[in-house]
Formats: structure tokens, sequence, C-alpha cells
């Protein structure tokens, strides 16, 4: 009854971890010295005791296991309750991509250096991807082997780095309506791609794909991941990401609708992520051709490309023709005869100005993130 009473009287006393960092070493008779391989340094031990520096997620793991202090009290109310610290890490923290998270301000809370950033990898890194995960992001499923025999390494630790940063866009986006399954044809995919015509085409398709429950983000890729683009599922919500690695606008309409194949013919809740490098000739599946071919045809149908004096001549006035009559951008015509002939040098003044797509979307890029190659 006294126990009640008072637990309903008087506010419960938060343990403060230097108190029991303090408790210990006079408990066990321990110097700051004896704390250097728990903390770091002894000027960071100096720093910790003084509240002058925090405990991060590595010290509090070291002090838990090496001198037996309560992980709830180390931890205390810093969100991180969930941690186990009698184990290693999920994750080795100093992989993920610190320094182009930093950069693209991913850390804004913190205010120290990136050497900083690297001392609390695994509080900043689980800040950042708390609420993102959860059960409804599954394992990369990698149909496109990114890391098979011939192809460059896919950095896995980036690339779910940026899955969580498209995510967290995708979610952020108002869509007008709920996805249903069979929304995207042929002739949906045509209709689409006349939107290139128009100086705004990527944030009219943009709106186009928010108005049939269909998320468009655009985060540009990290270092050894070489994506153009990805399509998941979040929930039964697809979202497709580009990253704008070749900005050109014969490459985003080309990668757009190459992902949107995928949602149409390939994604689905045992294939929740489907990520592509469109510049890797290993790619043979017939899930890629599909898409392959499914987004030439949605741009520039089969039938009127066999029959295009733009196919032959390769000349800027035949394939401004073609343009105008399906009522593309040509910028979409001189890609095609420069993938067709393999000769990048052609058509160049048909391609458009050097950034004219990331400018549909300084909202999602925000003016700061700089393009990564």
């Amino acid at each position: 009854m006294i126990e009640s009473y008072e637990r309903s009287k008087v506010q419960p006393i938060s343990p403060d971890p230097i108190e029991a960092i303090l408790f210990r070493m006079d408990q066990q008779q321990l110097s700051k010295k004896d704390l250097v391989p728990y903390i770091g340094s002894l000027s960071k031990v100096s720093e910790v005791i003084s509240r002058k520096r925090p405990l991060s997620l590595s010290m509090i793991r070291k002090l838990h296991m090496g001198l037996n202090i309560p992980a709830e009290v180390l931890i205390g109310g810093s969100g991180d309750e969930d941690v186990d610290l009698s184990s290693e890490p999920q994750y080795n923290y100093s992989k993920f991509p610190l320094q182009e998270m930093w950069e693209r301000g991913y850390f804004a809370d913190f205010t120290g250096g990136i050497k900083q950033v690297k001392e609390y990898a695994e509080d900043l890194v689980r800040k950042f991807m708390r609420g993102e995960l959860g059960d409804r992001v599954r394992p990369a499923l990698l149909r496109a082997r990114l890391h098979q025999s011939g192809s460059r390494v896919m950095d896995e630790y980036a690339l779910l780095i940026w899955r969580i940063c498209v995510l967290k866009k995708a979610r952020s986006l108002k869509l007008t309506t709920q996805y249903k399954d069979g929304t995207i044809t042929d002739e949906w995919l045509r209709d689409l791609a006349k939107l290139s015509r128009f100086e705004k085409g990527p944030s009219l398709a943009q709106e186009f794909l928010a108005d049939n429950g269909i998320a468009l983000v655009v985060e540009p890729h990290y270092k050894k991941t070489y994506l153009d683009g990805a399509a998941m599922l979040d929930d039964n919500s697809p979202i497709v990401a580009l990253t704008l690695r070749h900005d050109r606008m014969d490459n985003f309409w080309f990668a757009l609708m190459h992902e949107l194949v995928h949602v149409q013919k390939h994604l689905k809740a045992s294939h929740m992520f489907i990520a592509d490098n469109l510049d890797d000739k290993t790619r043979s599946s017939k899930e890629e051709h599909e898409a392959d071919q499914g987004a030439r045809d949605a741009l520039i149908p089969a039938i009127e490309w066999e029959k295009s004096a733009a196919k032959i001549t390769h000349s800027p006035e035949n394939a401004i023709a073609l343009a105008n009559k399906l009522r593309i951008h040509p910028a979409i015509v001189a890609g095609r005869v420069r993938y067709e002939t393999d000769n990048w040098r052609l058509l160049n003044g048909l391609l458009g100005a050097k950034g004219e797509v990331r400018k549909n979307f300084d909202d999602q890029l925000g003016g700061s993130q700089a393009h990564t190659s």
C-alpha cells in the first residue's frame, strides 16, 4: 500500500547514465584510464564524464558488456530502447555512405562534422532508418543481379539507404487514389509518353502517376550503386524511383517506362523490389527483356520505327518528323537512334539542355543534394 501510494504521488526518478558510470568506477575503484577501452581515448572519457560528449551506442554497448551496467540505465530515454546491447549490431554501420548522407543533409539535427558522424554512425543511421523499415520493407530482391560476373559490384549498404530515402519521399507525396492492378496498359503507357512533348513533361508525368496511385520519386544514386531506377512496393502502393544518373530527357523517359513495365508485369508481393542499372550489358533475364521492349514500344511503337526514315538516315529532320507524328519529345527519337546505331555522337542537338529534367524535381532534390557520379 505504501509503495502504491508513493508511485501515485512521487514522480519516478530517471536513472542517469553518467551517474551510473561514476558509481561503477567508485565501486570497482576504476580510473578514467580504465574507461579508455570502452569510450575510446582519455580525452573522450573526460568529455563523457563531464557531460560534454554524449554516449554513443558503441560506447554504451561496450560499457554494458564490460562493466555490467544495465542497458536501460545507459540508454535512458534516447529512443534506442529496442537495441540489444548483448549482441553485435545488425549492421556494420561504418560501411554506410556516411559522407554522402551527411552532405545531403540527412543528419540535419547533428551539429558535428564528418569525423563525429563516423563516431556516432550507429546512432545516426538508426535514427534515420527508424520508422521506415519495419515489417513493410523486405530484404532487397535484386532480380537484375548487379553483383554478377561481368558487372560492377553493388554496395548493398548504399542501396539500403537509397531505398529508405525513396520510401521517405514517397510517403510524403499525396496520391489522389489507390493503385489498382490492371491500370497500366500499353495504351496507358503511350498516353503517358505523349506528355514528354511538353516543357514540364516530367512534372506532368509525376502528376499523371499520382492520379493513378503511383508515387514517382527522384533520389540521386549513391557511389557504387550504379542505379538508374527501381520499382518497389510499399504495402500495395507502387513506387517508381529514378536517380537521373544520366540527366537527359531520353534517359528519363526510357527509365520511367522501363520501371512502369516492371510495375505492370513483374512487381508483386513475392517480388517487392527491382533495381536497374540500364548500362549493365549483362542484364539478360526475361523480365529485363520485357521491360526494355515494353519501354521501347511505349515510346516508339515497333511498326512506326520500322517504317521511319529516321531509322535509316539518322538526320535531325527525320527524327523531328517522327517525334511530331508520335507527339513525343525529339530527344526520345534521338536516344533510340543513338542506341540502335551504338553511335552516341549522333543527334546531340536534339537531346535538350543539361539539367532539363532535374529542374522539374527541385522540390525533391532541395537544391542542395549534389548528383553523385
